[in-house]
């Protein structure tokens, strides 16, 4: 679990709520159902329009990662590919091959099997280079829903602040009407801005920079893969691939 996360979060809502009662107001006066129907639902239709069904459902399941971001361990990694090294040293890069089927994640098998079938170095930087373009795009593109209802949530707000100035000046002749149009007004520019600023373009940011990590990742496994094939010593791996941890 993500705690940074979950304390910017609290932290967010209680400098909101806790202004709101200091300057006097109420917490009940912000919640507004007409005012939420209208900017969240005309947030989530407009990023609906602008994407493909896979990648919505996609950024909404990327969603998690902002409290349970997959665990990225480079250390580990990095003893991996040293510990493939050694072997490959010892008994030649066919060594390798029951190394193969124990490894779950696919990226990771199909570039030791590459070294393993004698692939050139070359070959393998080029084909696992493709991998990693496709990975990124896919998970940019989901990363980037978010991106798009924080455009589009304060312009929802700001239709939904028309909306109930429209309302006001509808019911002008009976004042018992006219506080239930201001506060839907106001209250839907409140949800916009906020849930922009305060949720979708910050969850956007971190889905970005948990999938940069990620391919960080895989290029220090495609280094080290490249270097194994190469037949370099385990330190000079070990070395080069130190050097893409800050």
């Amino acid at each position: 679990m993500d705690y940074v996360s979950i304390i910017g979060i609290v932290l967010a809502l209680t400098a909101i709520l806790g202004g709101q009662v200091l300057e006097g107001g109420h917490v009940g006066s912000l919640i507004q159902f007409t005012a939420f129907v209208i900017v969240f639902g005309g947030t989530f239709g407009a990023t609906m329009l602008q994407s493909s069904i896979p990648v919505f459902f996609q950024g909404v399941r990327l969603s998690v990662w902002v409290l349970f971001p997959p665990k990225l361990d480079q250390h580990g990694l990095i003893e991996q590919v040293i510990g493939w090294s050694t072997i490959a040293r010892k008994g030649g890069l066919l060594a390798l091959e029951s190394q193969v089927d124990p490894l779950k994640e696919m990226f990771a098998r199909k570039g030791l099997q590459m070294v393993v079938d004698g692939a050139e170095p070359e070959k393998i930087r080029e084909a696992m280079d493709v991998e990693i373009a496709t990975f990124e795009k896919h998970y940019l593109d989901a990363a980037r829903v978010w991106q798009a209802a924080g455009g589009y949530a304060p312009t929802i707000g700001i239709i939904g602040a028309v909306m109930g100035l429209i309302h006001v000046m509808e019911n002008l002749t009976d004042p018992s009407k006219l506080g239930a149009g201001i506060a839907v007004a106001f209250v839907a520019t409140v949800y916009g801005v906020g849930s922009a600023n305060l949720f979708f373009l910050p969850m956007s940011n971190k889905i970005r920079s948990i999938v940069e990590a990620q391919v960080v990742m895989r290029e220090m496994l495609i280094e080290g893969l490249v270097s194994i094939a190469n037949g370099e010593n385990p330190r000079l791996i070990e070395s080069k691939l130190q050097g893409y941890i800050v």
